[in-house]
């Protein structure tokens, strides 16, 4: 049976994957510690020196496609990511309570999308490791349409790649500017996760109705 958290009418699922289905602790720990480690050893430095490097640099990338990108990161940093990432994916998890979820929308004959920001060789990676695949009809990756979630452009083109229905797709997110960019577009229900990372509190979500994980839909 379905949640009855979902709204009756919906057809669609349309699902982030990091912080929504997957636990973010493994992102933000790969880009806090692993990545300045790697950085740090590569220059010959601290890895708090190489933080303070780095942090200006993600920030004038962030909410824009090159900061989900392997290729960008690896020249610009001079690192395999890809290879970084392949050897820390046994940190990749689920959330609690996601594949039941997924599994539970199935049952009710409800099409499951995933929208993702993440780098399609990202997303293979975490495919391989925890198997993403098949529990979704379709998986689209932001680069393949050339803008990020938090972009128009994603939207006009997840919209014609899909035929989305707007009125009848519930989108979940953990960002909020993602959120705000699917609400620009017409997606009517919206649901924001508030506690993406399971080793820190719930956050804040003003302005859209809030789950602190998606197992609070079970």
């Amino acid at each position: 049976m379905a949640s009855p958290a979902v709204p009756a009418g919906i057809e669609t699922l349309l699902l982030d994957l990091d912080g929504t289905l997957l636990d973010l602790e493994y992102d933000n720990r790969f880009w806090y510690d692993v990545i300045p480690a790697a950085y740090a050893e590569r220059h010959g430095m601290q890895t708090d020196r190489a933080r303070v490097e780095l942090a200006p640099r993600f920030r004038a990338v962030e909410r824009t496609l090159p900061w989900y990108s392997i290729e960008y990161w690896s020249e610009q940093l001079a690192l395999d990511v890809a290879a970084l990432k392949r050897t820390t994916a046994g940190s990749v998890r689920w959330l609690p309570g996601a594949r039941e979820f997924l599994d539970a929308q199935r049952v009710a004959g409800r099409r499951l999308v995933l929208a993702t920001n993440a780098h399609p060789v990202t997303l293979e990676i975490k495919d391989d490791a925890v198997g993403i695949g098949p529990y979704f009809d379709r998986m689209y990756s932001s680069h393949v349409f050339g803008a990020p979630k938090e972009d128009p452009r994603f939207w006009q083109g997840i919209f014609a790649a899909e035929r989305i229905d707007p009125a009848s797709t519930l989108f979940i997110d953990d960002s909020l500017v993602v959120l705000a960019a699917a609400k620009a577009a017409g997606i009517r229900h919206l649901l924001a996760v508030s506690r993406p990372d399971s080793t820190r509190p719930a956050r804040e979500m003003p302005g859209f109705t809030t789950i602190e994980t998606i197992a609070d839909l079970l």
